[in-house]
């Protein structure tokens, strides 16, 4: 009664493929919140830096101009 090693390794694969089926499926709402979050996440990220940018520019003219 020997186990074969071809035999081992093919039963072994046989299961890394069930389980990566089964960590493959993620739900579609999860990723479509993560989009969501990280488009909220960049235009605040751009109106904070237009306003510092207008803000610096408003800084520099009134310096100028006094």
């Amino acid at each position: 009664m020997t186990t074969n090693y071809t035999d081992f390794n093919k039963d072994k694969t046989s299961n890394e493929i069930s389980s990566n089926n089964q960590i493959k499926t993620t739900d579609v709402n999860v990723l479509l919140n993560r989009v969501r979050l990280d488009k909220k996440k960049t235009f605040k990220k751009n109106i904070i830096v237009s306003l510092l940018l207008v803000g610096l520019i408003c800084t520099i003219a009134n310096y100028l101009i006094i």
